[in-house]
């Protein structure tokens, strides 16, 4: 069984989902941050919501990380 060399694209990849989420935290953060005075049975769900919605646009990164390509094979 031979060993692929290692390629550039997950080290690339990690780091493109580390910037992004730092992003994403930044914005969600500073677009949100009056959802903090409100009650915690409705800042919850919210905060819920939005730390499942960065998942999103991890599929088309995970799947160039490991193919090389942006789109899904046929």
């Amino acid at each position: 069984m031979a060993i692929k060399p290692p390629t550039y694209r997950k080290p690339v990849g990690i780091l493109l989902m580390v910037a992004g989420l730092m992003i994403y935290a930044g914005l969600v953060s500073r677009l949100l941050g009056p959802l903090g005075t409100l009650a915690w049975y409705i800042a919850t769900p919210v905060y819920l919501l939005l730390g499942c919605l960065w998942l999103l646009p991890l599929k088309p990164l995970l799947q160039w990380m490991e193919t090389g390509s942006w789109r899904a094979p046929r």
